[in-house]
C-alpha cells in the first residue's frame, strides 16, 4: 500500500477527483482561519496549522485540548481550523496535492489506507523518535490498525466502537435488572433472544424491546460484530485482491440479525430509533459510543452502557478510531514535524478530556486517571477497545461497505433476500470492486 506520488501527479489526480465529485468551496467554519501550513514566528515559536472535522461536543473538547496545549507549551502554537465533516477529506486531499495542506490533520482509521495510497500522509516514526513518543503506551489493537509495513502512519486518540445501551427502569420493570444495575441474561445466542422475548412479554405494547435502525450503518455494524465473534476475519484476502467472505459465518450472523426483525423485537420502519430510546420507550439500543453524551444530557433518562453481548464464540465488535496524522508538506520541516508529534502524543495522553463525548481513550494509562474514572458509564465499556475488529487496510473498504454490504444486507433485514443469497451477492460484488 505504501506509495510515493510526486507533487504534480498528486495534484493532477486530486484535481480530477474534485471535478468528478463536484466538491469545491472555501474552508471550514470556526477556529482559526489559517488554511495552509504552519510557520515559525520571529520569536522562535513553532506555529502549526491543524485541520479537524469535529463539531458539537467533539469540537468543543478538541478546542479545549488545543487551548490547554498552547498554554502549557510556550514554544509551540497550534491553530485549529474546523472544517465541515462532509467536505473534510476532499479538501484535505486536494490541499495537500496543491501544496497548501495543514501541518496536522485528523483521519478515521478506516480512511487511512486511502490517504496512504494517495501519498497524502507521511510515516511518523522519525519525528516520533525525535519527540520521545513511546508507542508501547498505546492500546496495541488500535495501534496495529494504523501500522503499515511496520511503520506508523497515525496516532490513535480513541476508539469509538459499537456498544449496547439499556433503560434501567424498563429492565427493572421486566425483572431483568440486577442489583448491580446491569442487565441479567445469559451471554449467548439463545440467551440474548430470551432476554428480548421477556422484554416483549412483560413490558407495555408501546415499548420497543430493541430500538434499532432498519438500514445501513448500525445493522451492518451488528452483522460485522456477530461475524467476527465467530472468528470471521474479513471479507477480503490478506493480499487485498480477492473476496474472502467466510460465507457460513456470514450467513449465521445475517440470519440471527434478520430474526430480530422478523420476530418483532425491533420496531419496523422506526422513523427515529435514537428518539425512541431517548424518550424512554425502548428497553435497549445499539449504536456507537458517541451516543453516551447525548443520553447523559437527557433529563430523566436512567440508562446504562455495556459491550454488546457475546452472542457467539468470542467477544468482538465493530469500531473505528479518530487519529492524528501528519499530511505531506512541501518542506517537511523537521522542527514542525517534531512539534506536531509532541502535540499528537499529548492529546492522546490527555484522553480524559476527549472521552467526555463517550470515546474510549487510546492510552490505557488514561483509564487509570481519576478524572477519567469520575466520568460515569465509560468504565463500563472501556474493555471493548481491545476487541474491536478493524477491516483490513484496503482502499476499497468504504466502497465495499456501501455497494456490497449495505446493499444486500438491507434486503435481508426486510425479508426480501435470504442470508445465503446475500453472501453470494456480496462475494460477487466485492470481487468486482477489487478488480476495478
Amino acid at each position: 500500500m505504501k506509495r510515493k506520488i510526486s507533487w504534480l501527479a498528486l495534484t493532477l489526480l486530486l484535481s480530477f477527483s474534485l471535478v468528478l465529485s463536484g466538491c469545491g468551496g472555501s474552508g471550514g467554519s470556526g477556529g482559526s482561519s489559517d488554511q495552509g501550513a504552519g510557520d515559525s514566528s520571529g520569536d522562535g515559536k513553532v506555529i502549526l496549522s491543524f485541520w479537524t472535522l469535529f463539531d458539537g461536543g467533539d469540537g468543543k473538547n478538541m478546542q479545549a485540548l488545543v487551548d490547554e496545549f498552547n498554554k502549557t507549551h510556550p514554544d509551540i502554537v497550534v491553530k485549529n481550523t474546523k472544517l465541515a465533516w462532509g467536505e473534510y477529506y476532499t479538501k484535505l486531499i486536494t490541499s495537500v496535492g496543491n501544496g497548501n495542506g495543514p501541518d496536522i490533520g485528523i483521519s478515521h482509521t478506516s480512511r487511512l489506507p486511502d490517504l496512504i495510497d494517495q501519498g497524502v500522509v507521511t510515516e511518523l516514526d522519525t519525528p516520533a523518535t525525535e519527540a520521545g513518543v513511546d508507542w508501547n503506551t498505546y492500546n496495541q489493537n488500535l495501534l496495529n490498525a494504523v501500522t503499515v509495513d511496520g511503520q506508523h502512519y497515525a496516532v490513535p486518540i480513541d476508539t469509538h466502537p459499537f456498544i449496547m445501551y439499556y433503560n434501567k427502569k424498563l429492565l427493572k420493570d421486566a425483572g431483568l435488572l440486577g442489583e448491580d444495575g446491569k442487565p441479567v441474561f445469559e451471554q449467548s445466542a439463545d440467551g440474548f433472544v430470551s432476554f428480548l422475548k421477556t422484554l416483549k412479554e412483560k413490558l407495555p405494547a408501546k415499548v420497543t424491546p430493541f430500538a434499532f435502525s432498519n438500514v445501513n450503518d448500525d445493522p451492518y455494524r451488528l452483522w460485522w460484530a456477530l461475524y467476527t465473534q465467530q472468528g470471521g476475519n474479513d471479507v477480503i484476502s490478506d493480499d487485498l485482491k480477492l473476496a474472502a467472505i467466510d460465507k457460513e459465518k456470514g450467513i449465521q450472523a445475517a440470519d440471527y440479525v434478520q430474526k430480530l426483525f422478523t420476530e418483532g423485537y425491533i420496531k419496523k420502519n422506526d422513523p427515529d430509533f435514537y428518539k425512541n430510546f431517548q424518550s424512554g420507550t425502548a428497553a435497549i439500543m445499539m449504536t456507537g459510543v458517541w451516543a453516551t453524551g447525548t443520553w447523559e444530557s437527557t433529563k430523566g433518562l436512567e440508562f446504562g452502557a455495556m459491550p454488546i453481548p457475546k452472542i457467539f464464540d468470542q467477544e468482538a465488535t465493530w469500531g473505528d478510531s479518530h487519529t492524528i496524522i501528519l499530511p505531506l508538506t512541501q518542506d517537511e520541516d523537521p522542527a514542525k514535524r517534531k512539534a506536531a508529534m509532541i502535540f499528537a502524543d499529548w492529546v492522546a495522553e490527555n484522553g480524559q478530556v476527549w472521552a467526555k463525548a463517550g470515546h474510549i481513550p487510546s492510552k490505557p494509562s488514561v483509564l487509570e486517571k481519576q478524572e477519567y474514572k469520575d466520568l460515569p458509564y465509560r468504565s463500563d465499556y472501556t474493555e471493548v477497545a481491545s476487541v474491536v475488529k478493524f477491516s483490513k487496510q484496503s482502499t476499497k473498504n468504504w466502497q465495499i461497505r456501501d455497494e456490497a454490504a449495505f446493499k444486500f444486507l438491507n434486503e435481508v433485514w426486510t425479508g426480501k433476500m435470504t442470508p445465503s443469497a446475500a453472501m453470494d451477492n456480496m462475494e460477487t460484488t466485492i470481487q468486482k470492486i477489487l478488480n476495478e
